[in-house]
């Protein structure tokens, strides 16, 4: 630790002395921010802020339309004037006078909305349905995004990396934020408004990551105190984590000195402990932990068996593999969602004793082996031998971070991403994000209001229209169990931040995907948000934009009565349903049981045969509910719901950093 150590301060010593250089340069210069740019979008109808830095006590003129305003940079170098509000039009050319002279055309008034969350709001245009159809018939000039480039920060940063804005056409389409396009495409199409998409999102990111440090201090949950200053203190932090953690689970301090000698069959492992595969080993004792983990697993072969051609199966493994037989590489493969099929050569099996080691990496995310049970086996010609279940485990070595990714921390992506956005005035905020929370689902009830507060306080607009996408169904429908769900449970958490003013939520549970976390209609995930914003932004007041939501319930005998609002112009079933599916009843066991439902006007009726005191009543409380089929009349699913309040699969589950 201590040679890690030096080289931090060497690092940080040259990294502090080539920042100090980059700013005397920038100040030599009137600048901006980098979200000022060609062919942006300001906000319409609001104060038009302008600002950036010059040489201390250089004035600075700034001119749009037929506004022109000056200001003269103050002792840190920072200027900053504030144009009238403008209605929407365009384009314009703002011009910034000082020293030097900036020129930016094609800019216009319209709507600015920022979209952030993980993977499925960065999802491209080009990787969901029906792309090349979509780009191809996308030029729509009044339709302008621009992606912030991913970057963490220890500290609130001022600015980002150089990035453009880019004008929707079949030449820039494609790399949009699927989502924010279909969106906007709608707003457009309805208003004729210039429609602005900041995309601020990043895959596989959690919502402690987005909040500012200042609102986590509020909550009892985090202990902000502790969050290390920079790069090197938490790389330092991280290793001292790591040991411990690797301590704790192997029973050794973590040595991987001799790794080379552990795929040999006649390495004695007899000290190492267990992993269960297929399984994630995050959930097995090595939390948060990313590197590299050693498998072993003997096999005892006979001659019959031997006589058949071998093929090794693995299933699926995250990130990558190294698979040795008998000391023997018979394949790698590195990519997480690949299934391992690795042919064994004639002769390197023999009766008796065998032994299969297989070397895991893990980049980021869950590790090891994950997925099906049964994908897991030993193929002897007609045979197969299961290799699902315990295996030798031990850890090689944790990754040795650079740089601290986005979950390692709480607030590294709104320091880098967030706060640099805050002084350009927005129309709101759509929101996809909640996957990489699942863990904790019951804490989310506290954490996503928290981002939503935070995010008004540092804009300064209290209103701050805030609309998000509900977690879409996922996982096999085989794996749904009515004994709880931690998807439901983050789902929940969803539906109860509808609390707060402001806010809205669609629904996605009808257009999921069971195989994949990114399901690729995002054309309806745009349109219902927009649908969200026409009604409470735009002034279509009698625009239906959500499904029918859980009101109240009544029992009646055996029979429990469900009232619901949204319902718009009726309750009905999914397209071709003859029977309601996805309610379920308990009674005072607590056990939930499926039910029978049937649309009554503008009501829901449930029982059960056998039942006759129900005291709870659930709907879509599973991980994928794609099932579940009440509707209401202008084509939006109802959203999922309980009626209960009794303990769930992730309470008292807290972010740890």
């Amino acid at each position: 630790m201590k040679n890690l150590s030096e080289s931090l301060s060497m690092k940080s010593v040259l990294s502090a002395s080539v920042l100090s250089l980059v700013g005397a340069l920038a100040q030599a210069e009137v600048r901006l921010p980098q979200l000022f740019g060609e062919h942006m979008v300001l906000q319409r109808q609001q104060a038009i802020p302008v600002w950036g830095w010059a040489q201390p006590g250089e004035q600075v003129r700034v001119q749009l339309h037929r506004q022109s305003v000056a200001a003269t940079a103050d002792a840190q170098g920072r200027w900053r004037v504030l144009l009238k509000p403008e209605a929407a039009g365009g384009p314009y050319t703002l011009v910034v006078q000082g020293e030097n002279r900036i020129t930016l055309k094609d800019v216009v008034l319209g709507d600015l909305w920022l979209a952030s969350g993980q993977s499925n709001m960065e999802w491209s245009v080009a990787q969901s349905a029906h792309a090349e159809s979509e780009i191809a018939h996308s030029k729509l000039p009044l339709i302008r995004h621009i992606k912030v480039p991913r970057a963490v920060a220890f500290q609130a940063q001022e600015d980002v990396a150089q990035t453009p804005w880019k004008v929707a056409s079949p030449a820039n389409t494609g790399e949009f934020s699927a989502a924010a396009y279909f969106f906007a495409r709608k707003l457009l199409r309805e208003t004729g408004v210039p429609i602005g998409i900041v995309n601020a999102s990043w895959g596989g990111t959690n919502v402690e990551t987005w909040i500012s440090q200042s609102a986590l201090a509020t909550s009892p949950d985090f202990q902000m105190e502790a969050l290390p200053s920079d790069a090197r203190a938490a790389r330092l932090r991280y290793a001292n984590h790591m040991d411990a953690v690797v301590q704790a689970w192997q029973h050794s301090a973590l040595d991987g000195s001799g790794a080379s000698q552990w795929k040999k069959p006649d390495y004695d492992d007899q000290n190492w402990v267990t992993l269960n595969a297929p399984q994630y080993w995050e959930e097995q004792g090595l939390p948060e932990f990313d590197g590299v983990v050693w498998y072993r697993r003997d096999i005892y072969l006979n001659d019959a068996q031997l006589a058949q051609a071998a093929v090794l199966e693995l299933g699926t493994v995250d990130d990558c593999d190294e698979t040795y037989v008998n000391g023997k590489r018979v394949g790698d493969t590195c990519q997480w969602d690949a299934p391992r099929r690795y042919a064994v050569p004639a002769g390197l099996l023999h009766p008796g004793r065998n032994v299969i080691a297989v070397r895991v990496t893990d980049n980021g995310g869950g590790g090891g082996f994950y997925g099906e049970a049964a994908a897991m086996k030993l193929r002897l010609g007609d045979e197969a031998l299961a290799l699902s279940g315990l295996w030798k485990a031990r850890v090689e070595s944790y990754l040795d971070k650079g740089e601290p990714a986005p979950n390692d921390l709480p607030t590294l992506l709104f320091n880098a991403m967030v706060n640099p956005l805050t002084g350009f005035p927005l129309k709101g905020v759509i929101w996809y994000q909640g996957e990489s929370n699942v863990p904790r689902a019951q804490q989310y009830a506290q954490t996503f209001p928290l981002l939503i507060k935070d995010w008004r306080v540092q804009w300064r607009q209290p209103a701050l229209p805030f609309y998000f996408v509900q977690l879409a169904s996922y996982l096999p429908l085989e794996k749904n169990s009515l004994k709880g769900s931690d998807w439901a449970e983050l789902r929940d958490a969803q539906s109860r931040t509808l609390k707060l003013a402001a806010t809205g939520m669609v629904v996605a549970t009808d257009i999921g995907d069971a195989h994949s976390i990114h399901p690729l209609n995002k054309q309806d995930v745009g349109l219902r948000l927009a649908r969200l914003a026409l009604k409470n932004d735009y002034g279509r007041k009698t625009l239906v934009a959500s499904g029918p939501v859980y009101r109240s319930m009544r029992v009646r005998g055996a029979q429990v009565e469900i009232s619901f609002s949204d319902v718009g112009r009726g309750l009905t079933l999914a397209k071709g349903a003859k029977m309601l599916q996805g309610f379920t009843l308990a009674d005072e066991s607590h056990q939930f049981l499926p039910a029978q439902a049937r649309i009554q006007g503008i009501r829901v009726i449930v029982s059960r045969a056998g039942m006759k005191h129900p005291v709870a009543v659930r709907f879509g409380w599973v991980d994928n509910p794609q099932q579940d089929n009440l509707f209401n009349r202008d084509g939006l699913p109802a959203a999922p719901f309980r009626s209960d309040d009794w303990p769930g699969l992730t309470d008292g589950v807290k972010y740890k950093f």
